[in-house]
C-alpha cells in the first residue's frame, strides 16, 4: 500500500508528523491514526485502512508512551503490527482515580479543547479553573461550552460567571439537542482539526456528540432530578468524525480530575496571582500569614478574592504533590528495569561459562 502524505490530512496529519519521517519510512510503513484505545487493543485508521492492533507502549518503563486516542503511529505494511509512536503536538492525562499514582492518557494531538458545563448545578469555578490548566499545559485553545441553557432562566448569569476566569479565550452557550444552535461550535471543528471534549457525567457531552456528528447511536442519560449531577454514559474515549471534516474526542465524566506536571498550565489561569507572589520577601512564601507577602496584601486590600487565592494555593499543592510522587515512581521504575537487564546479563554470561 503506498501513503501520499496529502491523503492523510484529513485525519489529522501535518507539517509536525511529517517531519519526524525519515526518508525511506513510507515504503515499510503506514501512518495511522488512534481511533480508540482498549485494554490490549487500539482501533485504528488511516487512508483505505481500518482495522484493530495490539496495544503500543513506546518505551516499556514509561506509562506516557503508550499509545492513546489520537495518536500516530507507523505501523509496519505487512503485518500491521504497530512500530514507531509519533512525538504528539499535545496531550493531556491526569493521575489516574484512586490511591495510585499511575499517570491516566486522555488525549494526544488535540487541536482545541471543549469544556463542557452546564446552566445549572453542575457549573462549578474551581472545576473549571483545572480544565483551564489542563488545556494550557497541553498548548491547546480551551472553549468553554455551557450547555442546557434552553433549560436555565438566565444563562447570561453564567457567561458572566465564565468570562471573569482568567485565560478564558471563548465561551459559547448551546442547547445540544440544537443542530442549528450547536453550529456555533464548527468553526473549530474544521477539516483536520481536533477537538476534545471535557466535563463531568450528565452535562450533555453524549448529545453534543450526537449532534454534532449527525448520529443517534451515542448513549445519553438524564441528570438526576435532586442535585442535578449526572450518571455515567461514555465509558471509553474515541475519535468521531464530523460531517465538517474534523475529529472529535469524547472522554468519560471525570468529577476527580487530579492533575499532575501542570506547572505552567496553572500559572496561565492564575496568571495575576503569580506574578504578585514574585514580590513576596520570601522566594519560598507559602501566602499565608509570611510577613511580607504581597498576594495576602493584595487579599486584604480587595485586590484578589480570597477563594480564588485558596483554590489556586491547593491546586499548586496538589500538581506539586502528585508530579513528585509520579517522578519518584518513574525513577524506582527505571531502576528497577537496570537491575533486571543486569541480572538477566550476568545469567547469561553463566549459561555461557
Amino acid at each position: 500500500m503506498t501513503i501520499q502524505i496529502s491523503d492523510l490530512a484529513t485525519f489529522g496529519w501535518n507539517a509536525f508528523f511529517t517531519s519526524q519521517l525519515e526518508a525511506d519510512d513510507l515504503n515499510h510503513f503506514i501512518p495511522v491514526r488512534v481511533m480508540a484505545a482498549h485494554r490490549g487493543t487500539l482501533d485504528i485508521a488511516g487512508p483505505e485502512l481500518e482495522t484493530t492492533i495490539p496495544a503500543f507502549r513506546a518505551d516499556p518503563e514509561d506509562s506516557t508512551t503508550s499509545a492513546t486516542v489520537g495518536d500516530w503511529l507507523l505501523i509496519d505494511q505487512e503485518s500491521h503490527l504497530p512500530k514507531r509512536l509519533l512525538a504528539r503536538n499535545s496531550l493531556f492525562k491526569r493521575r489516574a482515580a484512586g490511591t495510585g499514582r499511575e499517570v491516566q492518557l486522555i488525549a494526544a494531538n488535540v487541536d482545541t479543547l471543549f469544556i463542557v458545563t452546564s446552566c445549572n448545578q453542575d457549573f462549578n469555578i474551581a472545576r473549571l479553573e483545572r480544565y483551564l490548566a489542563l488545556a494550557h499545559e497541553a498548548g491547546v485553545t480551551p472553549v468553554i461550552v455551557l450547555t442546557k441553557a434552553d433549560l436555565c432562566d438566565d444563562p447570561a448569569n453564567y457567561v458572566a460567571e465564565a468570562w471573569t476566569l482568567k485565560s478564558v479565550q471563548m465561551v459559547e452557550t448551546v442547547n445540544a439537542l440544537d443542530t442549528e444552535d450547536v453550529g456555533r461550535l464548527l468553526p473549530w471543528c474544521a477539516s483536520g482539526q481536533t477537538v476534545a471534549l471535557v466535563g463531568s457525567s450528565g452535562v450533555g457531552k453524549s448529545t453534543l456528540v450526537n449532534t454534532l456528528t449527525n448520529r443517534t447511536d451515542i448513549a445519553t442519560q438524564g441528570i438526576r432530578e435532586d442535585d442535578a449531577k449526572g450518571r455515567h454514559t461514555t465509558t471509553g474515549r474515541a475519535l468521531h468524525h464530523l460531517p465538517s471534516g474534523g475529529w472529535l474526542i469524547d472522554t468519560p465524566g471525570m468529577r476527580e480530575l487530579q492533575l499532575a506536571d501542570v506547572q505552567a498550565g496553572l500559572d496561565e489561569v492564575f496568571s495575576d496571582i503569580v506574578e504578585l507572589a514574585a514580590s513576596c520577601r520570601f522566594s519560598d512564601c507559602q501566602h499565608d500569614s509570611e510577613p511580607g507577602c504581597a498576594v495576602t496584601a493584595a487579599v486584604e486590600a480587595g485586590e484578589l478574592d480570597a477563594d480564588r487565592v485558596r483554590r489556586w494555593r491547593k491546586l499548586v499543592a496538589e500538581d506539586a504533590f502528585n508530579s513528585g510522587t509520579l517522578a519518584e515512581r518513574r525513577s524506582r521504575d527505571k531502576a528497577f528495569g537496570k537491575m533486571i537487564k543486569s541480572a538477566l546479563k550476568t545469567k547469561r554470561r553463566f549459561n555461557k561459562s
